[in-house]
């Protein structure tokens, strides 16, 4: 792996969500005997997507999450019934295997349903006929209602702390100065960063994000974005109330399920906290929670997370 990045980590991030269309499918599940009858025939939509190079050969799981909610909105992206269009609000999936690197990811986008003032989708993130991510999502248009949200928790603000890029570009290892020079998102720990043995604390951090470059005025960019580096931290909180480090050699972690719910329209060029919590950790699985809020103390969006979390003996 080469020490220098070939381009500004911004610009592979918008290439890597910059999906190409590839047509549109037909998705038809058989009947196994007559009696249950039709199944359904269901139309699809196709989009294909390279994956950022990893130092461990694996694809990110966020990049992944991203890349279907990109898929998901271009399909719902004409719908404009006089409501305005519809913003995604709610996502559900499954890390089902891993992904390889090196190879390009299909997309199958399966339109469930365009009602009123929600639409529906499925999409199967597919690699060499395999399922990597199944994620069912939901778009709505713009509607007024009940209003209220969450208070922004009073923590250190961004410029009072050093980018975990600094911190990583003093570790001599292939794996820090990898996230240290190719990671898109600018993060910035309010505690010390993970990375070896500590003392159990909390279960609990927060952690502003931040692309460092201008981005388009496009919400389902923001919002995949949002989705993108909602992945990166969110099981640090397991870790931290035993006292582990990322750079642990018994760790074994892997999401496993992703859920998001977005609030409000979101600009990941600008300050994003992200608030952490874990409830629970059994049976090798550990629960994260987050919340992300704007600046001024805006939420945006809630995330809940469970993955694997194992030490090997």
């Amino acid at each position: 792996m080469s020490d220098a990045p070939l381009t500004d980590p911004a610009d592979d991030l918008l290439d890597v969500l910059d999906l190409t269309y590839e047509g549109s499918t037909t998705i038809q599940v058989a009947s196994p005997t007559e009696a249950t009858g039709d199944l359904g025939v269901y139309g699809g939509e196709v989009f294909t997507g390279r994956s950022q190079p990893q130092p461990h050969g694996r694809v990110f799981g966020g990049q992944v999450l991203a890349q279907c909610v990109v898929a998901a909105g271009r399909t719902v992206a004409g719908i404009d019934d006089g409501g305005g269009r519809r913003h995604i609000h709610s996502l559900h999936g499954y890390f089902l295997r891993p992904g390889d690197a090196s190879k390009e990811i299909q997309f199958v986008v399966e339109g469930m349903r365009d009602g009123g003032s929600f639409s529906a989708r499925r999409v199967h993130a597919t690699q060499e006929g395999r399922i990597l991510l199944s994620l069912i999502t939901s778009f709505q248009e713009e509607s007024g209602g009940l209003e209220h949200h969450l208070d922004m928790p009073d923590v250190p603000g961004p410029e009072e702390l050093r980018s975990d890029r600094e911190i990583l570009e003093q570790i001599d290892h292939p794996v820090a100065r990898h996230f240290a020079r190719y990671r898109a998102v600018d993060l910035r720990h309010t505690e010390r960063l993970l990375l070896g043995p500590a003392e159990p604390g909390p279960a609990a951090q927060s952690v502003w994000m931040r692309v460092e470059k201008d981005l388009p005025d496009d919400d389902l960019l923001h919002a995949a974005i949002l989705a993108y580096a909602s992945d990166y931290v969110l099981l640090e909180p397991v870790l931290r109330t035993h006292g582990v480090g990322w750079g642990d050699p018994r760790l074994r972690a892997a999401s496993l399920d992703h859920a998001m719910w977005f609030h409000r329209p979101a600009r990941v060029d600008e300050w994003v906290l992200y608030t952490q919590s874990s409830p629970s950790a059994q049976s090798g699985r550990g629960l994260g929670l987050g919340h992300m809020f704007t600046a001024d103390g805006t939420l945006l969006a809630t995330v809940g997370q469970e993955g694997m979390v194992r030490l090997k003996a």
